[in-house]
């Protein structure tokens, strides 16, 4: 049997509950292969940063007397890129960032380092999803493990995703039975509402705390912030093409001389 290659990877680090529960879940499916490349710590937040000025050490993790895969002291991206081109014999058939703590909803994507680890599989031309949880403190994974299961195993029966395009799917932090069903959605407008709580140190130096709420503005049901917050999970194609096609012509009207 020709098993499919599945690289998992996060932000929230080699350690999170999220990636060893979807790791166990995914390795019951004799048909995929599971590889993992995630960063050795937390890097939440730090977007598609990539290392450029310093060498990324990787060391091998176990679990259990078992190997469990490659930790990484870089960044998601990172992960991505050394686990492509440098530890894997071939590149995999899917890639899946996550579970991650917290969702990646609205413009928070732009920072996720979730969503930039499926972006740069999806660069390398692989197949990839970004998966998200919306709670941060104790979630549980158990619908979503078996949901990403599902959604791994129909992209694979498909021969992939269109080209270009990953998935930033959101699951709300419920039990099955509450879930109300699956939307297909766009990036909304929720964003944080940023707050810096200004403090002094010992040294009387000011520093300062980000702080904030993130809040959602617009009603619209297909967007993914209020999809999830209606217990939907939300399935949102992007693409890394940050190009705004609808404004070149107006830009073309500038006319602008060299």
């Amino acid at each position: 049997m020709n098993r499919k290659i599945i690289l998992l990877t996060n932000d929230d680090g080699i350690d999170s509950e999220g990636l060893y529960t979807l790791y166990k879940t995914l390795r019951e499916d004799k048909r995929f292969d599971i590889r993992i490349v995630a960063p050795d710590k937390e890097r939440s937040a730090v977007g598609h940063a990539i290392t450029v000025f310093r060498p990324i050490s990787v060391r091998k993790e176990y679990r259990e007397g078992q190997f469990f895969g490659y930790a990484a002291d870089g960044t998601p991206a990172d992960c991505v890129k050394i686990a492509i081109k440098a530890i894997l014999d071939k590149a995999p058939d899917l890639l899946i960032s996550g579970i991650n703590r917290g969702a990646n909803l609205g413009e928070n994507i732009i920072y996720s380092g979730t969503v930039s680890a499926a972006t740069e599989g999806t660069v390398y031309g692989v197949a990839s999803i970004a998966v998200s949880i919306d709670n941060l403190v104790d979630p549980d994974y158990s619908y979503a493990v078996n949901f990403t299961k599902r959604v791994a195993r129909r992209i694979i029966e498909n021969g992939g995703l269109p080209k270009g395009t990953l998935l930033n799917i959101n699951i709300p932090d419920v039990c099955e039975k509450e879930i109300k069903g699956v939307k297909i959605t766009t990036q909304s407008d929720a964003k944080f509402k940023d707050n810096f709580i200004k403090r002094v140190d010992p040294r009387g130096r000011d520093y300062y705390w980000m702080d904030g709420e993130f809040i959602g503005k617009t009603k619209d049901k297909n967007f993914d912030y209020n999809a999830v917050k209606s217990n939907y999970v939300s399935v949102t194609p992007i693409h890394y093409d940050m190009t705004d096609y609808k404004a070149l012509d107006y830009f073309k009207k500038w006319n602008i001389k060299k």
